[in-house]
């Protein structure tokens, strides 16, 4: 294929279609089960499925087959199954499954003026809007890419596009539907995860692993009813002493170790030199993309360290807490209870089932005051490590570094989690795997303003075009 008849395709593409079909994708508050408890009456998952599952029928592929599934019970799937080119047919090359995800975050506050979370803006050549880039931008990727890729006389293999609506939520219905689709989606030669990004916008960034995730709610109960903090002072433990003395057990307060050994791994070699080569390439702006409080300093002054903190080892974040009301509103009250919402990310090879285990017991033990504790809303995820990429891909790669960005790509962990990844490298482990995405240093997926750079947006779906005719020729 030629490279610039694909750029060419693949801007037209995106302006003429892809991009106002997702603007009006990011209307839909389409949030992830987790985040509305009646999803299912307020159709919103649906909504976003039939959405983006209508504009990818109406690019009208050649033997397209698009499906919304809902298995009883369970957040939508939507695939769509696109038969392989003649050549990449005649070689059978296998499938490519291209993953995204069409749930979304909480909308949160803070956005700024002129901005909403439910109204796409179009702004300096920005998409703003919840779900933008954190994925909704997936499904029109991948079948720009694939319609690019035919147009350009290109091939491809049989490609499945599978946009989940639980990805937010822990992707805890997903394993059901990858059970009811094993048969159908047969021999997965590459597997393309679209949900991630890198540190800028120059370039490629593909990760190369994934952190898992430990994390449920502790609640320390002392009362049966709130008491008069004068009275009850004292005599009554306050119940956010109580947790204060459990963080004290699983966290240094100081410098922010987790002292559960089932939490940390042996750093590989090549994962320490991997952060030094990504932290050369932006001096300064790992800790930099973070609007920090000023001169509040980073966790380490050096950049690759902090790469290694966010990607391999453990850390902790306190993501939500109750049991107290707002200081407006409080009172002199001693309450029965304070809960903490605690949200642990492991290291890509951790068994987060096991440390799970190993917190609990650390959180229940010899108990201080003799106080209630109750643990709730578990959630684990394991992480994942990136099989080293094959020599077609390395080819593909360099030409997509070459004839693309103009510069090679680059390979960075990630400290988020991607449920999907790990569940399938298990299910397929002879297959290749590409994750890459648009989420950039300051995209503020999850966060106020989220925003989709348009431009990179269209320069990953060329990339994925590339490389899906590299795979059918390899």
């Amino acid at each position: 294929m030629d490279a610039h008849t694909i750029r060419r395709l693949v801007d037209e593409l995106w302006t003429r279609s892809a991009l106002p079909s997702l603007a009006e994708f990011v209307r839909i508050p389409a949030l992830s089960p987790l985040y509305d408890a009646s999803w299912a009456a307020n159709g919103h998952l649906q909504a976003a499925t039939e959405h983006v599952g209508a504009w990818i029928k109406a690019r009208a592929l050649p033997g397209a087959r698009i499906e919304a599934l809902t298995l009883e019970g369970r957040s939508p799937l939507l695939i769509a199954d696109i038969p392989a080119t003649a050549g990449a047919a005649a070689r059978n090359a296998g499938t490519v499954i291209l993953y995204g995800h069409l749930d979304k975050q909480p909308p949160l506050d803070g956005w700024s003026a002129g901005l909403e979370p439910w109204k796409p803006v179009l702004r300096d050549g920005r998409l703003y809007g919840r779900g933008a880039a954190d994925d909704g931008y997936s499904g029109y990727a991948a079948t720009t890419a694939l319609e690019a890729v035919r147009a350009a006389g290109g091939e491809h293999a049989r490609t499945v596009i599978l946009l989940e609506t639980c990805e937010e939520s822990g992707s805890t219905d997903l394993p059901a539907y990858l059970s009811l689709l094993s048969e159908r989606l047969g021999d997965v030669s590459l597997l393309v995860c679209l949900d991630i990004g890198g540190i800028d916008y120059e370039r490629l960034w593909l990760t190369d692993s994934l952190r898992g995730l430990v994390q449920l709610t502790v609640t320390a109960r002392v009362l049966e009813t709130p008491q008069h903090s004068g009275l009850a002072g004292g005599i009554v433990p306050d119940p956010f002493r109580i947790l204060r003395h459990l963080l004290d057990r699983v966290e240094d307060a100081a410098s922010g170790e987790i002292k559960i050994p089932a939490m940390h791994v042996a750093l590989p070699p090549e994962r320490r030199t991997a952060a030094r080569d990504a932290a050369a390439l932006a001096p300064g702006l790992i800790a930099g993309r973070f609007p920090m409080v000023a001169p509040l300093p980073a966790a380490d002054a050096d950049d690759a360290e902090l790469l290694l903190n966010n990607t391999w080892r453990p850390a902790l974040t306190v993501t939500g807490a109750a049991g107290l009301p707002r200081p407006a509103d409080a009172g002199n009250v001693l309450h029965p209870a304070a809960s903490l919402k605690l949200s642990f990310r492991v290291p890509p090879t951790a068994d987060a089932q096991a440390a799970l285990a190993a917190l609990e017991k650390t959180l229940t033990r010899d108990v201080p005051a003799g106080a209630k504790v109750e643990l709730s809303d578990r959630l684990t995820m394991n992480g994942w490590a990136a099989p080293a990429p094959a020599p077609w891909l390395r080819a593909a790669l360099a030409r997509v570094g070459a004839e693309v960005f103009g510069r090679p790509h680059a390979v960075l962990g990630c400290g988020g989690s991607v449920p999907f990844m790990e569940l399938l490298g298990r299910r397929y482990p002879n297959a290749d795997f590409l994750a890459t995405g648009v989420l950039g240093a300051d995209s503020n997926a999850h966060g106020p303003d989220e925003w989709l750079n348009i431009a990179f947006a269209q320069r990953v779906t060329e990339a994925v075009a590339h490389i899906l005719d590299a795979h059918a020729r390899k």
